[in-house]
């Protein structure tokens, strides 16, 4: 399949889901689901068919108190395998940028925490989810975020003016990670980090293998290995890359924290 395919097919499976949060029926389909990274997903990343409950995606992966504090459609829209805003150590005055942020989730957590003297940003190429991150924002008056129409290999900020870039289960299904991984180092300052979560692959698992696991917009197939994530984001410019495990979604693939710093 060719790149451009296969982004249209990411791209329409995310715009199903925009919509499907604001269908009744859907959005209970999606509250029983477990999330694009999920095996169950099948041949659709953030589909709406329904499957079996699993803590280790989506929306569980957030505390109470976070999912409480924002508006219903942002956490039902939560379909990714892990907690960024979590790990990623935000500080009051930060300028924080997400990597295909949805219906806003990780955006709104974001902007909590960096305060009205910071600011975060929200990249996705899906008119859909823009649309809907808009509206949450809104009803959570989040006066400090931003969201960008775009893709990730060609993120629409200038050089140097982010402090951190966070993502959740969408590198993998980037179809050129080494122009993602060369625009987050171009996005961010000197000093500035990563805290990402994603799929990624024990490193005996080959290509092959991934895509008996699971489909690329079932964010199983296009994911890297461990091995491959860390030399990618060390050849983009990255030091103290950190490729850190943290639950089996398949068979050798893993949900991970990436961290790194740009020096």
């Amino acid at each position: 399949m060719r790149d451009n395919q296969m982004r249209e097919q990411v791209r329409e499976r995310y715009a199903a889901s925009a919509r499907a949060v604001t269908s009744t029926d859907a959005t209970l389909k999606i509250l029983e689901s477990d999330g694009c990274c999920g095996p169950s997903a099948g041949t659709g990343c953030c589909g709406t068919d329904a499957v079996d409950v699993s803590e280790g995606f989506g929306a569980e992966l957030y505390t109470v108190e976070d999912r409480e504090e924002l508006p219903s459609e942002a956490v039902l829209a939560s379909l990714g395998c892990g907690n960024p805003v979590a790990v990623a150590e935000l500080r009051a005055g930060e300028t924080v940028l997400d990597l295909g942020s949805g219906g806003g989730i990780d955006v709104l957590l974001s902007a909590r925490r960096v305060g009205p003297t910071g600011k975060a940003y929200g990249l996705d190429m899906t008119e859909e989810m823009l649309a809907l991150a808009w509206a949450n924002a809104r009803k959570a008056g989040a006066a400090n975020v931003e969201f960008l129409k775009g893709t990730i290999e060609d993120i629409p900020l200038a050089a140097g003016t982010v402090d951190v870039v966070i993502s959740n289960c969408v590198v993998n299904l980037s179809v050129d990670k080494p122009a993602v991984f060369s625009e987050i180092r171009r996005v961010l300052r000197s000093g500035g980090r990563i805290g990402v979560t994603d799929v990624v692959a024990d490193d005996r698992i080959t290509p092959a293998d991934r895509a008996e696991r699971g489909s690329y917009v079932g964010c199983v197939a296009g994911a890297l290995s461990m091995s491959e994530y860390r030399l990618g984001l060390a050849e983009a410019g990255f030091v103290d890359v950190v490729v850190e495990p943290t639950h089996e979604v398949a068979d050798g693939m893993h949900s991970a924290v990436i961290r790194a710093i740009a020096p």
